[in-house]
């Protein structure tokens, strides 16, 4: 039994949220599922957290391979973050990355501008100049726009600088999406601070680093008004505060990633595909995770896709940059780890992966794809139409294959062999769609 399967079926044992097997309604009633003979036909998903490394680092990736891999899994949209060179803190230095965009995409990217110059953390880059260039309402929105703010990779560390943002980000009416994370008390380490890094003697990160930063920024989204996202959770005290956060109508969202709801530290190898920052933490925070899916607390799943070039992730724990793919192995590693183990529903996942990332971001809902939800294979990075090819699930068996995605009427992903059922399947919901969803592709 792999460390992935047994971890999954140790929750599912425990019975939190075991859940009946679900029932999938015919038609695509909104963001719901279809069953076409032995296809099923999703509704495209959308992840809001995503690097394609353009413009500045395309080696590691481009956007033309990126919106391939995330067009391979079922992705039909996807938010990038600005952890670029240049970083987009200005109208000139995000129109070089949308440029990329529109010449290279094969679904829709909605980027992030950063909230500070240069990701620096000194002061704010030109939030309102982007807003009216890039905003919902701008001329380029009619294409695709901004969809808020982010220092992604570095958290913003003045208090005083985090207020004057949300400040900012509340009168424009876009969210402030934050990594959150305390550089004074993070250290040097690269693993999480728990059990693996005390047995081997490693230097590792703490849950405090990122929840005491999550403290303060609900605090000021409480005082702003501001709509505000957390990006990838990873411990069991964030999900605490944000449920409490909500409790008292704080305007706040967050998402969580595949790799810690289904993986944590006692499966960690000195391999660099299992560095990643948050780092994979204990199985009490991932099954804490699981909880906050199920209550709602954890609004939506995005895969923190942040590819390197292989000898950047050939130097195990220690000298290997963090970060690992996710796009291409996201949904049959959830539908594999908590949707066949009764721990969630399949709608539940769609709506994790789909209906509230769209909604929280005002990203318009479009495309779809087909899946066999039968076929179980190795998830084998070699195939990866990613230029990353570093995950934690290498090797795992997993149960779900994509085999043709469709945005505005068009196949933007097409399987070697995907034959006549999966085209059939995917025009039946094509013309469901433009019979009873109209505006949707």
């Amino acid at each position: 039994m792999t460390a992935f399967k047994k971890e999954t079926e140790q929750f599912a044992a425990k019975g939190p949220a075991a859940t009946s097997p679900q029932t999938l309604p015919a038609g695509i009633p909104g963001e719901t599922v279809s069953v076409s003979g032995k296809y099923t036909v999703l509704p495209g998903f959308c992840d809001v957290h995503v690097h394609f490394r353009e413009p500045g680092f395309s080696y590691k990736e481009r956007i033309a391979t990126g919106t391939a891999a995330a067009a391979a899994g079922g992705y039909t949209a996807v938010c990038t973050m600005p952890n670029l060179r240049p970083v987009p803190d200005s109208v000139g230095h995000l129109r070089e990355e949308t440029d990329i965009i529109g010449r290279d995409a094969v679904i829709p990217v909605y980027p992030f501008a950063s909230i500070t110059v240069g990701e620096r953390g000194a002061e704010l880059s030109d939030m309102r100049g982007i807003a009216e260039a890039f905003g919902p309402g701008s001329a380029a929105g009619c294409r695709g726009f901004v969809a808020g703010f982010s220092d992604d990779g570095v958290g913003v560390q003045s208090e005083s600088l985090m207020r004057e943002a949300m400040e900012t980000a509340a009168k424009l009416g876009l969210p402030i999406v934050a990594h959150c994370e305390d550089e004074s008390l993070r250290g040097k380490g690269y693993i999480h601070d728990g059990s693996y890094a005390r047995a081997h003697g490693l230097p590792g990160i703490s849950s405090e680093s990122e929840w005491r930063q999550i403290e303060r920024d609900l605090k000021l989204a409480a005082e702003t008004g501001c709509k505000y996202h957390v990006c990838h959770i990873s411990c069991r005290e964030s999900v605490r505060l944000i449920r409490e956060a909500k409790r008292r109508g704080v305007d706040v969202t967050c998402e969580t990633a595949p790799h810690y709801l289904l993986l944590d530290c006692t499966v960690l190898r000195d391999e660099g595909r299992f560095r990643m920052n948050p780092p994979l933490r204990e199985p009490a925070d991932r099954e804490a995770l699981i909880d906050g899916v199920i209550d709602g607390t954890v609004d939506m799943i995005a895969t923190d896709h942040a590819p390197h070039s292989e000898a950047e992730k050939a130097g195990g724990l220690a000298g290997s940059l963090f970060g690992i793919v996710g796009l291409e192995t996201a949904f049959p590693a959830l539908y594999t780890g908590l949707v066949k183990k009764g721990i969630i529903t399949l709608e539940k996942l769609i709506s994790l992966l789909t209906t509230a990332p769209r909604r929280r971001f005002g990203i318009p809902a479009g495309g779809f794809s087909v899946w066999d939800l039968g076929i179980s294979r190795e998830a084998d990075p070699e195939k990866f139409l990613s230029m990353g090819r570093s995950t934690p699930f290498a090797g795992e068996v997993l149960f779900g294959e994509c085999l043709m995605t469709s945005f505005g009427g068009k196949t933007v992903y097409r399987r070697s062999g995907a034959g006549a059922g999966a085209e059939a399947a995917l025009a039946e919901a094509e013309s469901a769609a433009a019979g009873r969803l109209p505006g949707q592709a």
